[in-house]
């Protein structure tokens, strides 16, 4: 077991597994699935000013764009109630799109539960604003340019309550589709109605609580106005991001004895200016860690001056991997990670560990929470697993497929029904007639069809020169190689008499059905052993088979993982792969994270080894013509087939498409991607990162097919080393700072080279 938990860890676990944040589901332009109902702003996962910005006026543009909305605009009786627009929430995303709705003439109120810009309002005094990216210039007209919290607030105050947008103060509860209209429902018990409703309450729900005896004592903070306010008190800052290290830094300098807890071993989310300040002010040398950058000119400048004014700075004191267990009156118990505690004599204590994201609402109002499971999810996926289950079973020849051939119930008939009209195997059509016999053509049709429209749609949607080249790869190779090339080019040229026989009877055994011969076994110089095992585990050794699939195994791609990571196959050449990157585009963002998933990772390994164990027995039999060895092998195969090809990698691989994103069958339970996973410990590919542009938001995380957590090697500014990777570039095209990008790097992890071919808009805009 040692041996197991070693492997198991040298190979995968001792890489982080993170969690992703449940937020609303909203498409790009804010759409939710509630039709009419737009989310903006912090809540679509990117706590940048800009984006916000930028969001909110888009949605608003968006709604002008839609057809219905101006038809029944126009037809609108100047007597009824029914607002245009009605905006939930006075911060930077809201107030953004109250100032389009404003410029287009729209009749809309915005709503405000507490005051205009209240989060920002909350910023601790002085705290500087980080207005990134610094190129972007977000749509509409609210613009964001100061970096101190004082100047931001004025600024933004000027641009929108000094142009006459006045929000209503008043607490929305959920909101309503009534037929063509949405009711917004308020908690006083009014309600407004509406034609488009903007959800831009931003992260405005609770606090996260510690979930301690004494957290509900009137010395115990979420959030730090004034730093005066404590100066020369002994506090206990409890958390590790930015917000934490902020208050850290803000009441040391004001004369505070502080203790900073953090449950982690190392900081990784913050700003490398809030650690290099925590640096500056700890004794403790443990702070120095992941930190390279030097301070910045601004908050060197801040923090002089506010040490000018206040000339003995208070003690910062970190305790690293302690979690707060109790607080009481005059003291704050801490446990290490040894299970010791620690009795700090405390008057304040603040909980800086983030707020939960105001879900209920979004429940009440029946939006989509990505994650979340109902009864009509469930039925939907229970219905269309067994339609994958079925599907798979008639394509390799089970109970139902057998139904369809007796039965007449589908194309596969078609030889006999024209036979002796079309069905001249020399002739293009004559050759497809005798294909479509089988189901398996009708089969790679369809996953073509898909890959092509939705590869298309895919370069539609992420204009990178990465996605484009990728795309038009995977479907280049989908398309002839794997259907073409077996379905038609090859049995034409077998019946014009154009194929070379001895490379004919090398490669494509004489059978009495289809084409006379098992072109299908074509496959194989795309599939590899053991994603696909039936050109190795045959009756009779086809040599030239054995060559290409251990040429291919354990040369070619061994060599392209080297250089370009597991992703040079799974990404660019694999059909699983083609059908994710298409198809399954739009829902990576539903494959679950976290450790747990990630031991789950391991099952690739287990379905390997079988595979290996069963090519083992084929060789045995081989060689010493074992009739006990025949049967055993015969038996595994046929299981093999139908547990991993068929339920596995079919009906089980596809069936959770639409629900745990595309890769499910790819990342857990593939034997090649396990292989591959091997290969990839020792690859000189990594996704770099340039730690300073990270602001931690989890975006690349979250959008991560293969569930690897990738911020937390990005805020580190450490190269990316999970073989699970992919090379889908998701993480590097949707990173909203441009902080990712591929690369290579040599054994002590020093960087060789980054790819021409750019997948990063970002970068794109910033050349």
């Amino acid at each position: 077991m040692n041996l197991v938990r070693r492997y198991t860890r040298w190979l995968h676990t001792q890489w982080p597994a993170g969690h992703v944040e449940s937020l609303p589901l909203a498409s790009d332009d804010g759409t939710t699935n509630v039709p009419g109902v737009y989310v903006v702003g912090d809540l679509r996962g990117i706590p940048l000013l800009k984006f916000s910005a930028d969001g909110g006026a888009r949605a608003v543009r968006h709604i002008l764009d839609d057809g219905s909305f101006r038809r029944s605009s126009a037809e609108r009786p100047a007597t009824n109630d029914v607002l245009d627009l009605v905006i939930v929430g006075a911060g930077v995303s809201g107030m953004s799109a109250a100032l389009e709705a404003k410029k287009a003439g729209l009749a809309f109120e915005i709503l405000e539960a507490n005051e205009p810009f209240s989060t920002i309002v909350n910023f601790p005094k002085g705290k500087p604003i980080y207005t990134y990216p610094k190129e972007m210039t977000p749509e509409g007209d609210l613009q964001v340019t100061a970096d101190v919290k004082e100047a931001l607030i004025d600024e933004l105050r000027d641009q929108t309550l000094g142009r006459g947008i006045e929000p209503v103060v008043a607490h929305a509860e959920r909101v309503v589709r009534r037929g063509k209209e949405i009711e917004v429902v308020l908690s006083e018990g009014d309600s407004l109605l509406a034609q488009r409703v903007i959800l831009a309450l931003g992260r405005s729900g609770n606090f996260r609580k510690l979930n301690v005896p004494g957290e509900n004592l009137d010395k115990v903070y979420n959030r730090l106005h004034d730093p005066k306010d404590f100066c020369g008190r002994a506090a206990l800052i409890v958390g590790g991001g930015d917000s934490a290290l902020e208050t850290a830094i803000a009441l040391t300098q004001c004369g505070s004895d502080v203790t900073l807890s953090y449950r982690k071993n190392e900081f990784a989310r913050p700003k490398p200016e809030n650690l290099e300040m925590i640096r500056k002010l700890s004794a403790d040398p443990r702070a120095d860690v992941a930190v390279e950058e030097p301070v910045s000119e601004r908050v060197t400048t801040a923090a002089g001056a506010f040490l000018e004014e206040h000339r003995q700075p208070g003690t910062l004191t970190l305790k690293m991997e302690t979690n707060v267990r109790e607080i009481t009156e005059n003291k704050a118990t801490l446990e290490h990670k040894d299970g010791k505690t620690e009795d700090l004599p405390n008057e304040v204590v603040f909980a800086m560990i983030g707020r939960e994201a105001p879900l209920e609402f979004f429940r009440r109002s029946r939006i989509d929470i990505a994650g979340e499971w109902n009864a009509k999810k469930l039925l939907g996926f229970l219905g269309f697993f067994i339609f994958c289950v079925a599907l798979y079973n008639w394509k390799s020849g089970g109970a139902l497929g057998n139904l369809f051939y007796t039965k007449g119930w589908f194309p596969t008939s078609l030889t006999s029904t024209f036979a002796n009209a079309v069905a001249n195997p020399k002739t293009v059509l004559g050759t497809l007639v005798i294909s479509a016999a089988g189901p398996a053509f009708w089969y790679t049709l369809a996953y073509c069809i898909l890959v092509v429209v939705f590869g298309i749609r895919r370069i539609h949607r992420r204009k990178t020169p990465y996605i484009k080249v990728q795309t038009v790869t995977l479907m280049v190779i989908q398309v002839f190689p794997l259907f073409l090339l077996p379905e038609i080019i090859l049995p034409l040229l077998h019946h014009n008499g154009h194929l070379w026989q001895p490379l004919a009877d090398a490669l494509f055994p004489i059978v009495d059905y289809g084409h006379g011969r098992e072109f299908w076994r074509a496959y194989g110089f795309v599939l590899a052993w053991p994603l696909n095992v039936y050109n190795v585990f045959t009756h009779s050794p086809i040599w030239w088979w054995m060559v290409i699939s251990f040429i291919q195994t354990f040369v070619l791609i061994p060599a392209a993982i080297y250089f370009w990571g597991k992703g040079a196959y799974c990404g660019w050449i694999c059909s699983c792969g083609a059908l994710a990157e298409t198809l399954g585009d739009t829902h990576r963002h539903k494959m679950p994270h976290g450790p747990r998933w990630n031991r789950l990772n391991m099952a690739g390994q287990v379905i390997l080894l079988i595979a290996a164990l069963i090519l083992l027995l084929r060789i045995y039999g081989w060689v010493f013509h074992s009739e006990f060895a025949e049967n055993l092998f015969a038996l595994s195969k046929d299981k093999y087939k139908w547990i991993v090809d068929v339920f596995l990698a079919g009906a089980v691989g596809y069936g959770v498409y639409f629900w745990l994103s595309g890769r499910f069958w790819c990342r857990f339970m593939c034997p090649l991607a396990a292989l591959m996973h091997i290969y990839a410990r020792f690859s000189r590919f990594r996704i770099l990162a340039d730690k300073k542009k990270c602001i931690s938001c989890n975006i690349c995380t979250s959008v991560c097919h293969q569930g690897i957590d990738i911020m937390n090697f990005a805020n580190k500014g450490l190269p990316m080393a999970d073989p699970e990777c992919v090379r889908c570039s998701a993480c590097v095209q949707g990173c909203p700072t441009g902080v990712l990008t591929f690369g290579q790097v040599d054994r002590e992890g020093r960087e060789i080279s980054t790819d021409r071919l750019a997948a990063s808009p970002v970068q794109i805009k910033e050349r």
